[in-house]
């Protein structure tokens, strides 16, 4: 513990990926299911209605089921001191970052993203892959509200690897000489 007086940590906001993700699954349950009340109502047989109420369900729940679990299942939480990224159906995985190690926050679009004004944000830490928040929905505000973040963690290990700007060149090679 240091003497310095430290603000509690707040949770900014919670994401999860742009809703978009569930359009073609949505149609796709409105259609088998359709299809399969079409097929358990026209068929003369017992077995052929139950077949084809089985093979319905079974397509439900692989097509809109797990698409909406694996949707549900993906939170991002920032926070003013960190970024917290939860993901996965089966096998969990979460993930931190401190905001003091991060250096920029880059927002990248493709296809339909920027219609949707969505995008991948991805977070530099300075280490081989940089944090990526995918698909969020309003990804400008997000790296926006990210940047303020970043700049306002004042920790000492942000302090030490962020150059000043009005420091100059050769006193900032001499203290990473160090």
């Amino acid at each position: 513990m240091t003497g310095e007086s430290r603000q509690p940590e707040r949770a900014v906001s919670r994401l999860r990926p742009h809703a978009r993700a569930l359009v073609l699954p949505s149609i796709v349950l409105v259609a088998v299911a359709g299809a399969a009340s079409y097929g358990a109502f026209a068929l003369d047989e017992l077995w052929l209605q139950l077949a084809a109420l089985f093979v319905g369900l079974v397509v439900i729940g692989l097509l809109w089921l797990l698409p909406l679990l694996s949707w549900l299942s993906t939170q991002y939480l920032i926070t003013t001191r960190r970024i917290v990224l939860r993901r996965g159906l089966f096998v969990r995985t979460r993930q931190e970052v401190l905001l003091s190690r991060g250096h920029d926050v880059t927002v990248r679009r493709a296809g339909l993203q920027s219609a949707f004004r969505s995008g991948d944000v991805l977070i530099n830490t300075g280490l081989d892959r940089p944090v990526v928040l995918r698909d969020v929905p309003r990804a400008d505000l997000v790296a926006e509200a990210l940047t303020d973040l970043l700049e306002a963690s004042t920790t000492s290990i942000a302090t030490v690897r962020r150059p000043l700007d009005d420091e100059p060149a050769a006193a900032r090679r001499s203290r990473s000489a160090r």
